[in-house]
C-alpha cells in the first residue's frame, strides 16, 4: 500500500529534457492510496524514467506533429507519463485511464497542476478496464501508450485495496491465444484489442514491457492481435523492489507457465555497455543470445537476491501498428 504523500520529481532529469518547455521543471506529484510511486532514489529501477521515456524521444524525432498530437495512457498511475507525453511528444490532447477512482482523480490534478504558464492541453480522466471508459466516447488518439502489469499475483491474483496497481495480473475470460496467458501477456493483448479501433490513420500503440520472456513472444503478441510491430528501444532495468515481484514469478514457474528471464545486474550492465537503447534494438536478438548462458530462472534469481546479488531484467518498447 502507498501511504498519500507527495513528491518532488526533477523533469529535467527525470524525462532526460534539457529544460522543459510545456512542463514545470519541478513537478510536485501527489500520491493517492493505490498510486506506485516512482523510484526517484535510483532511476535505472524507475519504469517511466529508464524505458518509457527514451521511447518517447524516438517517437518525438521519427513522427510528424500531427501523429503526436492525441496521447492515451492506460493504467496511467500518478499521471507522469502524461506529463511526459506534454513535453516530449508535444501532445495536446490527453486522455488517462486507471482502475480506481483516486489514482484517476491524482492522475488529473497531477496533469493540470504541473503544466507550464502558457500550456493548454484537453484533459480527459476516467476511471475504469483498459480501454472500457472511453469505448463509447468520439475520442481518436495518435499514440495508445500502455505500461500494463504482467506482475504476477501469487497470493490471491486480484486487486483489492492494499494492493498497489502495479502489481496486478487479474483472471480474464477473454478468448485469447494459450502462449498470451502463458507468458503472461493477458492484459497487453487486450490493449491492443481494444484501441484498434480508437486509433487515429496513422496511429500506434506503444507498449512497454519486462522482457523476462523471449523477445520473439512480443512480435507474436503484435501478430495476433492484428498488428506489425517493432522494437523502439531494447535495454534493461534493475528489479524493482524484488521480494514483492520476483516469488510470483517463481510460483508462476512452478505451475508451468514461462520460461521467465532474469539476469544478475552486472551481466546486463556489461552486456549493453556502449548502446543506447534504439541502437540495442536494431541488434535485440544478437543481445538476446549472446546473454542466453547468463539467464536465471525466477527460482535462481531469487536465491541470488536474498545472498546480496542485484538483479535486473530486459525490457522493451514496442511500437504496433494496424496491419
Amino acid at each position: 500500500m502507498i501511504t498519500p504523500g507527495s513528491l518532488v520529481v526533477d523533469a529535467r532529469s527525470y524525462f532526460r529534457v534539457g529544460t522543459p518547455n510545456r512542463i514545470a521543471p519541478t513537478l510536485r506529484i501527489g500520491l493517492s492510496e493505490h498510486c506506485l510511486a516512482p523510484s526517484l532514489d535510483d532511476l535505472d529501477a524507475d519504469w517511466l524514467a529508464s524505458v518509457a521515456a527514451p521511447a518517447f524521444h524516438i517517437l518525438a524525432r521519427a513522427r510528424p506533429a500531427a501523429q503526436r498530437h492525441s496521447f492515451l495512457s492506460i493504467g496511467t498511475g500518478c499521471g507522469l507519463d502524461a506529463l511526459g507525453a506534454v513535453e516530449i511528444l508535444g501532445s495536446s490532447m490527453i486522455a488517462v485511464t486507471d482502475v480506481f477512482p483516486d489514482i484517476v482523480a491524482a492522475a488529473r490534478a497531477n496533469i493540470a497542476a504541473n503544466l507550464a504558464e502558457g500550456t493548454t492541453i484537453a484533459l480527459t480522466a476516467e476511471t475504469g478496464d483498459l480501454l472500457g471508459p472511453l469505448v463509447r466516447s468520439p475520442l481518436r488518439f495518435d499514440i495508445v501508450y500502455e505500461n500494463l502489469p504482467n506482475t504476477p499475483v501469487a497470493e490471491s491474483g486480484r486487486l483489492a485495496d492494499g494492493h498497489t496497481a502495479a502489481g496486478f495480473l487479474g483472471p480474464r475470460t477473454e478468448q485469447m491465444p494459450e502462449f498470451v496467458r502463458q507468458r503472461l501477456l493477458v492484459l497487453h493483448y487486450l490493449a491492443l484489442q481494444q484501441a484498434r479501433p480508437m486509433l487515429n490513420p496513422g496511429g500506434a500503440v506503444l507498449s512497454t514491457i519486462g522482457a523476462r520472456i523471449p523477445l520473439a513472444s512480443f512480435f507474436d503478441l503484435a501478430a495476433s492481435a492484428g498488428y506489425a510491430a517493432r522494437l523502439l528501444t531494447y535495454g534493461w532495468k534493475k528489479q524493482a523492489d524484488p521480494e514483492e515481484y520476483i516469488p510470483g514469478y517463481v510460483a508462476m514457474e512452478r505451475e508451468g507457465l514461462g520460461p521467465f528471464h532474469f539476469y544478475r545486474l552486472a551481466d546486463v550492465r556489461a552486456a549493453f555497455a556502449g548502446l543506447d537503447p534504439e541502437q540495442a534494438a536494431r541488434d535485440a536478438l544478437g543481445i538476446e543470445a549472446d546473454m542466453a548462458g547468463r539467464r536465471l530462472t525466477a527460482g535462481e534469481a531469487l536465491a541470488l537476491h536474498r545472498s546480496g546479488t542485484e538483479i535486473a531484467h530486459a525490457a522493451v518498447a514496442l511500437l504496433s501498428e494496424p496491419a
